[in-house]
């Protein structure tokens, strides 16, 4: 009983030290795993410069993500859960780096276009808890800009049909088309799912172009970063570089019947990338879109573009390896940085292994039932296994380790001196004379000894034939008892073995469901 104790004493230490690491202690290993980018020959080029966290495709769940209604409970598990992993690694993972501006590129929904106004607005308020809106408040604001996502407007053969999601989108988020600063460095903000419309003449694909072109190229001092959410063209099974966990997805554009527009890309067309490009002449392009990492170099006349398309921050679309951005734009407009070069420079940063740490809670989960049910009732030393490596242990200790030579028992005697002719002492030792040894047989030991020898078989009485049944229904009938008493015995043996599995489990779980409901509540609820 001490043993099953110490056991599930054990595995309660287990699962805390599990549950503490997968629900907190993985985030802050995100969190001090990553840094703030800096490049020579500025040492403090973070606290110069504007630090700003980049974020790609929440896609939060919802009633098209599953084809469940939204009343299901594996729904709403779903959601739940998805939401929790977000906020965790939002809370824990990038606000504790303190950027001065949060940046999203789109896809802030999954259903966004498909969603009515009622379900729009309930996926509206998750967003804003989840990446801690609501408290903006009550906390110092820092700057949050918004790009558009496929799954926020969708394509332009949807909205040139349904324009009131993109009033809808307009209302809450801003403009599509805009452009910041931050430091010396501006932003240029695109909706990319206008750009190729089928339509050409379509209304909201003007307007994007002509935001486009309203921009110069700019002051050399002002670099630009381009902002797009659907990423720029390449060519198919181009190299995405080592943070890709995904196969390379090519070229994809499907059009809708009567030029009515696109109703899927993945990629921007070559002609619409290259005339960005030479419009804006940006020195770094952001995207999203993809779910996965990505990185290329797009050559262009004026010079390489690098283009990061970032990974989604969800665990559930599809990447395992859920990350963010941090970029570093400056220096900041200030009288010190004058004399300093304009730049930007960022660093890929991965989250929690979400699913891995689920894996994990399920094996561990298995391993606790198979210690429970099959850890002996004496602990390991009652194992004939055991005892025969202990004793061999033993052997081998006491064969390397053992500085004194066992006595022989032949050495212990007595001995007396004689001496020899010449007068010289010597011990020599004395005769012992030994017990003799019990025989078992009956041979005689010496002259006038009396043997007594069995009776004769032919003075043996035979049993009586009805003496003979009764002997054998006496032992038929002490058989049955015994294997009767065996059979309880082993129900009984499993029924304590069941009884005290399923106490240890319920040890177990009332020192650790309380911690890790605390845990949920405690990253769930505002501060």
């Amino acid at each position: 009983m001490q043993s099953a104790t110490r056991l599930t004493l054990l595995l309660c230490a287990a699962w805390a030290a599990t549950v503490l690491y997968g629900e907190m202690g993985a985030y802050w290993a995100s969190y001090l795993a990553c840094s703030w980018p800096s490049s020579p020959p500025y040492s403090s080029l973070p606290n110069n410069h504007v630090k700003i966290a980049v974020v790609a495709d929440p896609q939060l769940m919802d009633s098209t993500s599953l084809g469940l209604p939204s009343s299901s409970v594996a729904l709403q598990a779903a959601e739940f859960y998805t939401d929790l992993n977000m906020r965790r690694s939002f809370q824990s993972a990038i606000l504790p780096f303190k950027p001065d501006v949060v940046l999203f590129l789109g896809d802030h929904f999954d259903g966004g276009p498909y969603l009515s106004d009622e379900e729009w607005q309930e996926s509206l308020f998750r967003f804003k808890h989840i990446f801690s809106l609501n408290e903006q408040r009550s906390k110092p604001h820092v700057p949050i800009y918004y790009l558009s996502g496929n799954h926020d407007i969708g394509y332009s053969a949807f909205f040139s049909v349904h324009p009131e999601v993109l009033g809808r989108y307009e209302k809450e988020f801003g403009s599509r088309n805009y452009q910041f600063s931050a430091g010396k460095v501006d932003f240029v903000v695109i909706d990319a799912q206008t750009l190729d419309a089928g339509a050409k003449k379509s209304k909201e694909r003007s307007s994007s172009w002509e935001f486009v072109k309203s921009l110069s190229p700019g002051n050399a001092s002002h670099p630009k970063v381009l902002l797009t959410h659907i990423p720029l063209y390449r060519p198919d099974n181009t190299p995405c570089g080592p943070y890709r966990s995904s196969p390379i997805i090519n070229q994809r554009v499907s059009y809708a019947a009567l030029d009515q527009g696109i109703t899927y890309q993945n990629y921007l067309t070559k002609e619409t990338s290259d005339l960005l490009l030479s419009l804006l002449k940006p020195v770094l392009v952001l995207s999203g879109h993809d779910h996965d990492q990505c990185t290329v170099v797009h050559s262009t006349p004026f010079g390489p573009v690098t283009e990061h398309t970032l990974g989604t921050i969800s665990w559930q679309q599809g990447n395992l390896y859920p990350s963010f951005m941090l970029l570093s734009a400056g220096p900041k407009l200030s009288p010190n940085s004058t004399d300093m070069k304009p730049e930007v420079v960022t660093n890929l940063c991965f989250l929690p292994k979400q699913t891995h740490i689920y894996i994990w809670y399920i094996c561990q989960f298995a391993l606790t039932i198979l210690l429970l049910v099959f850890w002996p009732t004496n602990g390991l030393g009652s194992l004939p296994c055991m005892n025969t490596f202990i004793g061999f242990m033993r052997s081998v200790g006491a064969e390397l380790f053992s500085r004194t030579k066992e006595k022989n028992d032949e050495d212990d005697g007595e001995y007396e001196m004689v001496f020899d002719a010449e007068g010289s002492m010597h011990l020599v030792k004395k005769a012992v004379a030994k017990a003799p040894s019990a025989s078992s047989d009956s041979r005689a030991i010496g002259r006038g000894s009396v043997v007594a020898r069995a009776a004769a078989g032919k003075h043996q009485l035979e049993p009586d034939s009805s003496i003979l049944v009764e002997m054998g229904s006496e032992m038929t009938s002490e058989d049955g008892a015994k294997l009767a008493r065996t059979s309880k015995s082993k129900v009984r043996k499993v029924l304590q073995r069941l009884f005290r599995v399923i106490q240890s489990i319920v040890v177990i779980a009332a020192l650790n469901v309380p911690l890790y409901m605390m845990l949920l509540f405690k990253d769930w609820i505002d501060h």
